[in-house]
Protein backbone atom coordinates (compact mmCIF):
# COMPACT_ATOMS: atom_id res chain seq x y z
CA UNK A 1 0.00 0.00 0.00
CA UNK A 2 1.33 3.35 -1.15
CA UNK A 3 2.72 5.80 2.00
CA UNK A 4 -0.26 8.01 2.25
CA UNK A 5 1.80 10.67 3.30
CA UNK A 6 4.24 13.00 0.65
CA UNK A 7 6.55 15.29 0.53
CA UNK A 8 3.96 17.80 1.94
CA UNK A 9 1.64 16.23 3.76
CA UNK A 10 -1.65 14.06 2.29
CA UNK A 11 -2.85 15.74 -1.42
CA UNK A 12 -4.70 15.09 -4.05
CA UNK A 13 -7.70 15.65 -5.93
CA UNK A 14 -10.45 16.77 -3.18
CA UNK A 15 -13.54 14.65 -2.92
CA UNK A 16 -11.99 11.54 -4.89
CA UNK A 17 -9.09 11.30 -3.69
CA UNK A 18 -8.86 13.42 -0.64
CA UNK A 19 -12.23 12.79 0.68
CA UNK A 20 -13.92 13.55 3.85
CA UNK A 21 -14.28 10.21 5.03
CA UNK A 22 -10.53 10.01 4.56
CA UNK A 23 -9.84 13.91 6.36
CA UNK A 24 -12.02 12.62 9.63
CA UNK A 25 -10.15 9.17 10.15
CA UNK A 26 -6.62 11.04 9.29
CA UNK A 27 -7.87 14.19 11.77
CA UNK A 28 -9.13 11.39 14.68
CA UNK A 29 -5.50 9.69 14.15
CA UNK A 30 -3.46 12.93 14.53
CA UNK A 31 -4.94 13.67 17.72
CA UNK A 32 -3.84 9.86 18.87
CA UNK A 33 -0.71 10.36 17.91
CA UNK A 34 -0.20 13.85 18.91
CA UNK A 35 -2.20 14.36 21.44
CA UNK A 36 -1.54 11.41 23.51
CA UNK A 37 0.58 13.10 26.60
CA UNK A 38 -2.24 15.33 27.00
CA UNK A 39 -4.93 12.79 26.48
CA UNK A 40 -2.98 10.51 29.17
CA UNK A 41 -3.16 13.08 31.72
CA UNK A 42 -6.96 13.56 31.86
CA UNK A 43 -6.95 16.72 29.28
CA UNK A 44 -8.27 17.75 25.88
CA UNK A 45 -5.54 18.31 23.40
CA UNK A 46 -6.35 21.54 21.58
CA UNK A 47 -5.83 22.04 17.79
CA UNK A 48 -5.75 25.03 15.66
CA UNK A 49 -7.21 24.84 11.56
CA UNK A 50 -6.50 26.73 9.06
CA UNK A 51 -7.14 26.60 5.52
CA UNK A 52 -6.82 28.24 1.79
CA UNK A 53 -9.62 29.70 0.38
CA UNK A 54 -10.44 26.96 -2.29
CA UNK A 55 -14.35 25.51 -2.48
CA UNK A 56 -13.39 21.98 -1.32
CA UNK A 57 -11.55 23.58 1.75
CA UNK A 58 -14.96 24.47 3.70
CA UNK A 59 -16.46 20.94 3.30
CA UNK A 60 -12.39 19.35 4.40
CA UNK A 61 -12.44 21.76 7.00
CA UNK A 62 -15.78 20.47 8.82
CA UNK A 63 -14.64 16.78 8.49
CA UNK A 64 -11.39 17.72 9.58
CA UNK A 65 -13.15 19.41 12.96
CA UNK A 66 -15.26 16.66 13.05
CA UNK A 67 -12.40 14.08 13.51
CA UNK A 68 -10.45 16.03 16.17
CA UNK A 69 -13.52 16.54 18.20
CA UNK A 70 -14.63 13.02 17.96
CA UNK A 71 -11.02 11.94 19.14
CA UNK A 72 -11.61 14.15 22.63
CA UNK A 73 -9.47 17.78 20.88
CA UNK A 74 -10.51 21.01 21.16
CA UNK A 75 -10.85 22.78 17.63
CA UNK A 76 -10.15 26.24 17.32
CA UNK A 77 -10.79 27.41 13.75
CA UNK A 78 -8.83 29.99 12.43
CA UNK A 79 -10.88 30.45 9.22
CA UNK A 80 -8.67 31.52 5.74
CA UNK A 81 -4.94 31.78 6.75
CA UNK A 82 -1.44 31.48 5.56
CA UNK A 83 -0.09 27.98 5.75
CA UNK A 84 2.91 29.96 8.04
CA UNK A 85 0.38 31.70 9.77
CA UNK A 86 -0.93 28.52 11.13
CA UNK A 87 2.93 26.75 12.07
CA UNK A 88 2.83 30.44 13.94
CA UNK A 89 -0.29 30.48 15.79
CA UNK A 90 0.47 26.42 16.77
CA UNK A 91 3.37 28.10 18.80
CA UNK A 92 2.26 31.23 19.93
CA UNK A 93 -0.65 29.89 21.16
CA UNK A 94 0.92 26.74 22.22
CA UNK A 95 -1.21 24.24 20.67
CA UNK A 96 -0.80 20.50 20.97
CA UNK A 97 -0.88 20.91 17.17
CA UNK A 98 -2.00 22.78 13.96
CA UNK A 99 -3.74 21.52 10.73
CA UNK A 100 -3.80 23.66 7.23
CA UNK A 101 -5.90 22.27 4.78
CA UNK A 102 -4.29 23.51 0.93
CA UNK A 103 -2.53 22.27 -1.61
CA UNK A 104 -0.48 25.55 -1.84
CA UNK A 105 0.40 26.62 -5.62
CA UNK A 106 -1.70 23.32 -7.47
CA UNK A 107 -5.05 24.23 -9.25
CA UNK A 108 -8.47 24.66 -7.86
CA UNK A 109 -9.58 21.10 -7.52
CA UNK A 110 -6.48 19.46 -5.95
CA UNK A 111 -6.37 19.92 -2.30
CA UNK A 112 -4.02 18.87 0.88
CA UNK A 113 -3.80 18.43 4.76
CA UNK A 114 -0.71 19.31 6.23
CA UNK A 115 -0.17 18.57 10.03
CA UNK A 116 2.40 20.93 12.08
CA UNK A 117 3.36 19.13 15.34
CA UNK A 118 4.26 21.12 18.81
CA UNK A 119 6.22 24.33 18.34
CA UNK A 120 4.48 24.38 14.67
CA UNK A 121 7.43 22.72 13.08
CA UNK A 122 6.99 19.93 10.35
CA UNK A 123 6.27 16.35 11.34
CA UNK A 124 8.71 13.78 10.60
CA UNK A 125 8.61 10.54 8.64
CA UNK A 126 8.26 8.50 11.97
CA UNK A 127 5.54 10.43 13.56
CA UNK A 128 3.69 10.49 9.73
CA UNK A 129 4.25 6.72 9.89
CA UNK A 130 2.35 6.44 13.23
CA UNK A 131 -0.20 8.59 12.29
CA UNK A 132 -1.04 6.32 9.64
CA UNK A 133 -0.68 3.32 11.46
CA UNK A 134 -3.07 4.38 13.46
CA UNK A 135 -5.95 5.44 10.83
CA UNK A 136 -5.74 1.43 10.56
CA UNK A 137 -6.93 1.20 14.64
CA UNK A 138 -9.63 3.78 15.01
CA UNK A 139 -9.47 4.73 19.06
CA UNK A 140 -12.35 3.96 21.14
CA UNK A 141 -15.28 6.83 20.92
CA UNK A 142 -15.27 9.54 23.20
CA UNK A 143 -18.35 10.15 24.68
CA UNK A 144 -19.74 13.56 27.08
CA UNK A 145 -17.40 15.69 28.14
CA UNK A 146 -14.82 13.84 26.07
CA UNK A 147 -15.28 15.12 23.26
CA UNK A 148 -13.58 18.24 21.72
CA UNK A 149 -15.03 21.61 21.44
CA UNK A 150 -14.97 23.49 18.35
CA UNK A 151 -14.74 27.29 17.83
CA UNK A 152 -14.18 30.19 15.30
CA UNK A 153 -11.09 32.14 16.09
CA UNK A 154 -11.41 35.90 15.63
CA UNK A 155 -7.89 37.04 16.10
CA UNK A 156 -5.74 35.11 14.37
CA UNK A 157 -5.26 37.55 11.37
CA UNK A 158 -3.98 40.59 14.32
CA UNK A 159 -2.00 38.20 16.07
CA UNK A 160 -0.03 36.88 12.47
CA UNK A 161 0.30 40.56 11.55
CA UNK A 162 1.88 41.84 14.93
CA UNK A 163 4.73 38.74 14.64
CA UNK A 164 5.71 40.08 10.99
CA UNK A 165 5.50 43.83 11.34
CA UNK A 166 7.89 42.93 15.25
CA UNK A 167 10.10 40.93 12.24
CA UNK A 168 10.94 43.92 10.07
CA UNK A 169 14.08 45.64 10.48
CA UNK A 170 13.82 48.60 8.42
CA UNK A 171 10.32 50.29 7.95
CA UNK A 172 9.11 50.06 4.05
CA UNK A 173 7.81 54.20 4.38
CA UNK A 174 8.14 55.99 0.80
CA UNK A 175 8.15 52.33 -1.25
CA UNK A 176 5.26 51.40 -3.64
CA UNK A 177 4.79 47.65 -4.08
CA UNK A 178 1.97 45.76 -5.97
CA UNK A 179 1.22 42.01 -4.30
CA UNK A 180 -0.05 39.72 -6.10
CA UNK A 181 -2.07 37.24 -3.75
CA UNK A 182 -3.16 34.47 -6.17
CA UNK A 183 -6.83 34.61 -4.80
CA UNK A 184 -5.53 32.63 -2.32
CA UNK A 185 -4.93 32.92 1.64
CA UNK A 186 -2.40 36.07 1.62
CA UNK A 187 -5.50 37.95 0.18
CA UNK A 188 -6.63 39.19 3.79
CA UNK A 189 -3.44 39.39 5.14
CA UNK A 190 -0.46 40.39 2.87
CA UNK A 191 -1.80 43.80 2.35
CA UNK A 192 -2.53 44.79 6.06
CA UNK A 193 1.04 43.81 7.04
CA UNK A 194 3.04 45.29 3.92
CA UNK A 195 0.82 48.80 4.84
CA UNK A 196 1.21 48.05 8.59
CA UNK A 197 5.00 48.07 7.78
CA UNK A 198 5.11 51.36 6.09
CA UNK A 199 4.79 50.82 2.20
CA UNK A 200 2.11 52.22 -0.67
CA UNK A 201 0.58 48.96 -1.42
CA UNK A 202 -1.60 48.33 -4.81
CA UNK A 203 -2.95 44.56 -5.11
CA UNK A 204 -4.00 42.28 -6.99
CA UNK A 205 -5.50 39.02 -7.80
CA UNK A 206 -6.75 39.35 -4.13
CA UNK A 207 -10.45 38.86 -4.61
CA UNK A 208 -10.65 34.63 -3.98
CA UNK A 209 -14.11 32.87 -4.37
CA UNK A 210 -13.51 30.07 -3.77
CA UNK A 211 -12.60 28.76 -7.37
CA UNK A 212 -9.98 31.55 -8.88
CA UNK A 213 -7.43 30.18 -6.81
CA UNK A 214 -3.68 29.88 -8.59
CA UNK A 215 -6.06 30.47 -11.80
CA UNK A 216 -3.18 32.49 -14.03
CA UNK A 217 -1.98 34.24 -11.06
CA UNK A 218 0.07 34.37 -8.59
CA UNK A 219 4.44 33.00 -8.32
CA UNK A 220 3.89 30.01 -11.11
CA UNK A 221 1.62 32.82 -13.18
CA UNK A 222 3.80 36.14 -12.76
CA UNK A 223 2.72 37.66 -16.30
CA UNK A 224 0.41 39.82 -14.67
CA UNK A 225 2.34 41.45 -11.81
CA UNK A 226 5.36 41.89 -14.02
CA UNK A 227 2.80 44.06 -16.20
CA UNK A 228 1.24 45.63 -13.44
CA UNK A 229 4.38 47.04 -11.70
CA UNK A 230 5.35 48.68 -14.75
CA UNK A 231 1.73 49.84 -15.79
CA UNK A 232 2.52 51.47 -11.79
CA UNK A 233 5.29 52.92 -12.23
CA UNK A 234 5.59 50.32 -8.54
CA UNK A 235 9.15 50.09 -6.77
CA UNK A 236 8.75 46.48 -6.81
CA UNK A 237 6.16 43.72 -6.93
CA UNK A 238 5.60 40.73 -4.74
CA UNK A 239 4.30 37.31 -6.01
CA UNK A 240 3.00 34.52 -3.48
CA UNK A 241 1.41 31.15 -4.04
CA UNK A 242 -1.70 29.88 -2.87
CA UNK A 243 -1.36 29.11 0.75
CA UNK A 244 1.61 32.02 0.91
CA UNK A 245 4.78 30.15 2.23
CA UNK A 246 6.30 31.05 -1.30
CA UNK A 247 7.21 34.55 -2.30
CA UNK A 248 8.84 35.90 -5.80
CA UNK A 249 9.64 39.67 -5.99
CA UNK A 250 9.26 41.77 -9.86
CA UNK A 251 11.40 44.25 -10.08
CA UNK A 252 10.91 47.98 -11.41
CA UNK A 253 11.59 47.16 -14.59
CA UNK A 254 9.11 44.32 -14.71
CA UNK A 255 12.09 41.35 -14.53
CA UNK A 256 11.31 38.21 -11.95
CA UNK A 257 14.01 37.99 -9.17
CA UNK A 258 13.72 34.15 -8.51
CA UNK A 259 14.56 32.44 -4.98
CA UNK A 260 17.90 32.49 -5.39
CA UNK A 261 18.88 35.90 -5.48
CA UNK A 262 16.33 36.69 -2.72
CA UNK A 263 17.67 34.27 -0.53
CA UNK A 264 21.51 35.90 -1.58
CA UNK A 265 20.14 39.48 -0.82
CA UNK A 266 18.36 38.25 2.57
CA UNK A 267 22.22 36.13 3.58
CA UNK A 268 23.83 39.21 2.47
CA UNK A 269 21.44 41.65 4.78
CA UNK A 270 21.33 39.35 7.92
CA UNK A 271 25.15 39.02 7.37
CA UNK A 272 25.70 42.76 7.52
CA UNK A 273 23.68 42.97 10.63
CA UNK A 274 25.65 40.10 12.07
CA UNK A 275 22.19 37.93 11.91
CA UNK A 276 23.42 35.06 9.63
CA UNK A 277 24.47 31.88 12.25
CA UNK A 278 27.70 30.96 10.93
CA UNK A 279 27.56 32.61 8.20
CA UNK A 280 26.53 29.86 5.87
CA UNK A 281 22.93 29.88 4.28
CA UNK A 282 21.20 26.59 3.10
CA UNK A 283 19.86 24.97 0.18
CA UNK A 284 18.98 22.73 -2.39
CA UNK A 285 20.82 21.51 -5.94
CA UNK A 286 18.57 23.45 -8.11
CA UNK A 287 20.69 26.42 -6.88
CA UNK A 288 22.35 27.94 -9.71
CA UNK A 289 25.44 28.56 -10.55
CA UNK A 290 25.41 32.14 -9.95
CA UNK A 291 24.11 32.38 -6.47
CA UNK A 292 26.77 30.07 -5.33
CA UNK A 293 29.34 32.50 -6.96
CA UNK A 294 27.39 34.83 -5.45
CA UNK A 295 27.75 33.71 -1.72
CA UNK A 296 31.44 33.06 -2.39
CA UNK A 297 32.54 36.69 -3.16
CA UNK A 298 29.80 37.50 -0.19
CA UNK A 299 32.10 35.23 2.35
CA UNK A 300 28.80 33.26 2.79
CA UNK A 301 29.55 29.50 3.26
CA UNK A 302 26.68 27.37 1.11
CA UNK A 303 25.69 24.05 2.47
CA UNK A 304 23.34 22.02 -0.26
CA UNK A 305 20.80 19.57 0.33
CA UNK A 306 18.19 16.97 -1.36
CA UNK A 307 14.87 18.86 -3.25
CA UNK A 308 13.02 20.10 -1.11
CA UNK A 309 11.92 22.48 1.70
CA UNK A 310 12.41 19.43 4.84
CA UNK A 311 15.50 18.74 3.75
CA UNK A 312 16.75 22.31 4.03
CA UNK A 313 15.14 22.41 6.98
CA UNK A 314 16.48 19.26 8.22
CA UNK A 315 20.04 20.92 7.70
CA UNK A 316 19.24 23.81 9.20
CA UNK A 317 18.26 22.41 12.29
CA UNK A 318 20.95 20.01 12.78
CA UNK A 319 23.59 22.51 11.87
CA UNK A 320 22.44 25.42 13.52
CA UNK A 321 21.58 27.55 10.69
CA UNK A 322 18.97 30.22 10.65
CA UNK A 323 18.50 30.74 6.89
CA UNK A 324 17.73 28.58 3.89
CA UNK A 325 15.91 28.38 1.03
CA UNK A 326 15.01 27.07 -2.67
CA UNK A 327 14.95 28.62 -5.90
CA UNK A 328 11.26 28.24 -6.06
CA UNK A 329 10.97 31.18 -3.67
CA UNK A 330 10.04 28.92 -0.23
CA UNK A 331 12.27 30.40 2.05
CA UNK A 332 13.00 29.18 6.16
CA UNK A 333 14.09 32.45 8.53
CA UNK A 334 14.52 30.26 11.27
CA UNK A 335 14.73 33.84 13.67
CA UNK A 336 11.34 34.06 13.16
CA UNK A 337 9.64 31.45 11.58
CA UNK A 338 9.52 27.46 11.84
CA UNK A 339 8.83 27.10 8.13
CA UNK A 340 8.74 28.73 4.66
CA UNK A 341 6.72 32.21 5.14
CA UNK A 342 5.93 34.39 1.43
CA UNK A 343 4.82 37.11 3.55
CA UNK A 344 7.78 37.05 5.94
CA UNK A 345 10.29 36.95 2.79
CA UNK A 346 8.92 39.67 1.19
CA UNK A 347 8.99 42.03 4.35
CA UNK A 348 12.28 41.16 4.97
CA UNK A 349 13.22 41.86 1.58
CA UNK A 350 11.76 45.11 0.90
CA UNK A 351 13.02 46.21 4.12
CA UNK A 352 16.53 45.27 2.63
CA UNK A 353 15.86 47.42 -0.46
CA UNK A 354 14.42 50.19 1.59
CA UNK A 355 17.56 50.58 3.71
CA UNK A 356 20.07 50.04 0.87
CA UNK A 357 18.80 53.45 -0.56
CA UNK A 358 19.20 51.02 -3.69
CA UNK A 359 16.85 49.63 -6.18
CA UNK A 360 15.92 45.93 -6.37
CA UNK A 361 17.53 45.56 -9.73
CA UNK A 362 20.52 47.12 -8.55
CA UNK A 363 20.55 45.11 -5.39
CA UNK A 364 19.67 42.14 -6.95
CA UNK A 365 22.53 42.19 -9.61
CA UNK A 366 25.17 40.68 -6.92
CA UNK A 367 23.47 36.98 -8.32
CA UNK A 368 24.21 36.62 -12.02
CA UNK A 369 22.27 33.47 -13.09
CA UNK A 370 23.55 31.24 -15.39
CA UNK A 371 21.23 29.57 -18.09
CA UNK A 372 20.01 26.56 -17.41
CA UNK A 373 18.04 24.41 -18.80
CA UNK A 374 15.86 20.84 -17.33
CA UNK A 375 15.26 17.97 -19.19
CA UNK A 376 12.89 15.28 -18.60
CA UNK A 377 13.82 11.99 -20.12
CA UNK A 378 11.34 9.32 -19.90
CA UNK A 379 12.80 5.66 -19.25
CA UNK A 380 11.85 2.42 -18.21
CA UNK A 381 14.32 1.80 -14.85
CA UNK A 382 15.64 5.04 -13.18
CA UNK A 383 17.90 2.44 -11.03
CA UNK A 384 19.65 1.44 -14.47
CA UNK A 385 20.36 4.84 -15.67
CA UNK A 386 22.08 5.69 -11.94
CA UNK A 387 24.34 2.46 -12.65
CA UNK A 388 24.87 3.08 -16.19
CA UNK A 389 28.38 3.29 -17.09
CA UNK A 390 27.49 5.23 -20.17
CA UNK A 391 25.48 7.91 -18.61
CA UNK A 392 27.92 8.06 -15.72
CA UNK A 393 30.79 8.94 -18.96
CA UNK A 394 28.48 11.16 -20.40
CA UNK A 395 28.16 13.50 -17.09
CA UNK A 396 31.95 13.37 -17.07
CA UNK A 397 32.56 13.92 -20.29
CA UNK A 398 29.92 16.97 -20.06
CA UNK A 399 31.81 18.36 -16.64
CA UNK A 400 35.08 18.36 -17.72
CA UNK A 401 33.65 20.23 -20.34
CA UNK A 402 31.80 22.96 -17.90
CA UNK A 403 34.95 22.56 -15.13
CA UNK A 404 33.59 25.64 -12.81
CA UNK A 405 31.99 27.54 -15.40
CA UNK A 406 28.62 25.43 -14.89
CA UNK A 407 27.15 22.12 -13.65
CA UNK A 408 25.31 18.94 -14.77
CA UNK A 409 22.64 17.21 -12.35
CA UNK A 410 21.00 14.12 -12.80
CA UNK A 411 18.29 14.10 -10.89
CA UNK A 412 15.28 10.79 -10.74
CA UNK A 413 11.59 11.91 -10.30
CA UNK A 414 9.96 10.32 -7.03
CA UNK A 415 6.51 10.18 -8.90
CA UNK A 416 7.30 9.11 -12.64
CA UNK A 417 9.77 6.95 -14.57
CA UNK A 418 11.32 10.34 -15.54
CA UNK A 419 14.95 11.39 -15.01
CA UNK A 420 15.68 15.02 -14.80
CA UNK A 421 18.63 16.26 -16.34
CA UNK A 422 19.73 19.70 -15.28
CA UNK A 423 22.74 21.46 -17.31
CA UNK A 424 23.99 24.98 -16.57
CA UNK A 425 26.26 26.69 -18.69
CA UNK A 426 28.31 30.34 -19.55
CA UNK A 427 25.62 30.35 -22.72
CA UNK A 428 22.00 29.01 -23.11
CA UNK A 429 23.71 27.43 -26.40
CA UNK A 430 26.06 26.09 -24.64
CA UNK A 431 23.10 24.82 -22.01
CA UNK A 432 21.48 23.27 -24.53
CA UNK A 433 23.60 21.62 -26.51
CA UNK A 434 25.51 19.87 -23.61
CA UNK A 435 21.86 18.89 -21.74
CA UNK A 436 20.49 17.33 -25.67
CA UNK A 437 23.76 15.32 -25.26
CA UNK A 438 23.45 14.10 -22.16
CA UNK A 439 19.68 13.46 -22.23
CA UNK A 440 20.25 11.28 -24.95
CA UNK A 441 22.49 8.72 -23.39
CA UNK A 442 20.16 8.81 -20.57
CA UNK A 443 17.55 7.92 -22.67
CA UNK A 444 19.00 4.73 -24.32
CA UNK A 445 19.63 3.72 -20.65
Amino acid sequence: MPRLFGTDGVRGLANVELTPALALRLAAAAVAVLGEVSLSRGVRPSVVVGRDPRVSGEMLEAAVAAGLASAGADVRLLGVLPTPAVAFLTDDLRADFGVVISASHNAMPDNGIKIFGPGGRKLDDATEDAIEASMQEPPAPRVGAAIGRIAADTDSVGRYVDHLVKAVPHRLTGLSVVVDCANGAASTVAPVAYRRAGATVRVIAGEPDGLNINDGVGSTHAEGLQAAVVEHGADLGIAHDGDADRCLAVDAAGRIVDGDAILALLAISARGRGRLAKDTVVTTVMSNVGFHKAMGEAGIAVRTTAVGDRYVLEEMIAGGFNLGGEQSGHIVVADHATTGDGLLTALLLMSHVRSSGSTLAEIASVVTPFPQVLLNVKVTDKESVASSSAVRAAVAEAESELGDAGRVLLRPSGTEPVVRVMVEAPTAADAERIAGRVAAVVGRG
